[in-house]
């Protein structure tokens, strides 16, 4: 029994990410260019893709699916969503989207997101294989928190990076203890200001400065988040509608020369050139058609491609409206996509706003089917911006994972009852 220690020791500590998978005759939308390659074989390896080949031969001992033909993408990324943090919104034990906590300016969520929630596997079969995970209001305004970003491999754990930037909400009635928004976006550029004396300027930008770190006791937690706003290494992201706010997060990001997102954006297509100049990327749901407050009177469903004409980067997150985004956050992030398409958007800049440009926007880079990516992906029976397709295969980390939700458990238990 001794001799064999060690090799139950090498078999355990083997990484499942090593199976290597080949799939065969594949429509590959590897995003590179504006056409798939047809045919393909793509082989993945230690949860990394290793070649994408047109007619490519399969390694010995490889695990094949055949795609038949058939699309296969990048995995999809919802670019603002909850789930993990919500399960049944009317039920508060299934609730941990927001902070009691006033002296809290960087509400850390990851540690409360939850992989065994069923809205999370609902997503997977989906075809949804990563998400930004952002915070509702705080009470410290007109902060919500720190945003991140899961990864929705199966399992509990689904955290991929905690703190890829600071979630703020502008407008719309969250602050009413604030008063006018004049003081909303007073509050905002004081947190700002305050936090710039720890940094030191060079060459025009913000660097690391020697207070950056933990801050030190007395000072608000989340301040060196907002520090690491300053010096470009996360964005802050805007969640607000009406074109004065949108125009007035362009002017802070030139201001302070920092990245800023504006999620929502229901009214960003009025300010398209000037969200272009200031470098300014949207997160925004192309099912909007009607005002859901005075924010969004101008709302219209070309917003993704007037923005996208002007050079503005777009996502598509939140699709659906405030149940959909999170009850179907794949369902509705494809509807969205395929609207946007009907609206004069390119169909591939469409599967663009929902694979690369969300971890472009947040900072992650990736979402595409070349050599030495990530190997996140789905085969399809169709095209994927219909809301009829399905996700035959899907898989995450280099792994095939299950793409069964408990709608299908539901279904096939009762599908005999009378």
């Amino acid at each position: 029994m001794m001799r064999l220690a060690p090799l139950i020791a090498l078999v355990i500590a083997a990484p499942v990410s090593a199976q290597t998978i080949a799939v065969t005759h594949a429509e590959a939308w590897t995003l590179e260019g504006e056409t798939p390659v047809r045919d393909a074989t793509i082989v993945i390896a230690g949860g990394k893709i290793v070649s994408v080949t047109p007619g490519g031969a399969v390694p010995d001992g490889a695990t094949v699916i055949d795609a038949r033909g058939r699309p296969v993408t990048p995995g999809l990324v919802n670019a603002a969503t909850q789930i993990g943090l919500v399960e049944v919104s009317g039920s508060g034990d299934t609730r941990d989207m927001a902070s009691a906590d006033e002296r809290n300016a960087g509400f850390d969520m990851s540690s409360a997101l939850n992989g065994n929630s069923t809205l999370v596997s609902l997503a997977r079969a989906d075809g949804i294989t990563r998400a930004l995970i952002y915070p509702s209001p705080s009470r410290f305004a007109p902060f919500n928190g720190e945003a991140s970003m899961a990864r929705l491999r199966e399992g509990v754990d689904i955290l991929d990076a905690a703190d890829v930037g600071v979630y703020a909400v502008i407008g719309g009635g969250a602050w009413d203890r604030l008063g006018s928004r004049a003081v909303q976006w007073a509050a905002l550029r004081k947190a700002l200001v305050d936090a710039r004396p720890a940094l030191t300027p060079e060459k025009g930008k913000w660097k690391k400065g020697k207070h950056d770190g933990p801050p030190p006791p007395g000072k608000r937690a989340g301040e060196a988040l907002i520090r690491a706003v300053l010096r470009g290494d996360v964005p802050i992201a805007i969640q607000t509608h009406r074109e004065s706010d949108i125009r007035q997060a362009a002017a802070l990001a030139r201001e302070f020369g920092i990245r800023v997102v504006i999620v929502g954006g229901t009214e960003a297509w009025r300010a398209a050139d000037v969200l272009a100049a200031a470098n300014v990327a949207v997160v925004l749901d192309p099912q909007i058609n009607l005002p859901g407050s005075f924010d969004q009177l101008g709302a219209r469903q070309d917003n993704a491609t007037l923005l996208r004409r002007a050079g503005v980067a777009v996502a598509i997150g939140q699709a659906g409206g405030a149940i959909h985004s999170d009850y179907n956050a794949g369902m509705a992030l494809r509807e969205g996509a395929g609207i946007a398409v009907a609206n004069g958007l390119s169909w591939i800049e469409a599967l663009r706003s929902v694979t690369t440009a969300p971890l472009a926007i947040w900072g992650r880079g990736g979402g595409t089917l070349v050599p030495g990516a990530d190997a996140d992906l789905v085969v399809w029976d169709g095209d994927p911006l219909e809301p009829s397709t399905n996700a035959v295969r899907v898989i995450v980390e280099g792994r095939a994972v299950s793409n069964r939700s408990r709608q299908d458990v539901l279904a096939e238990r009762y599908k005999d009852v009378r």
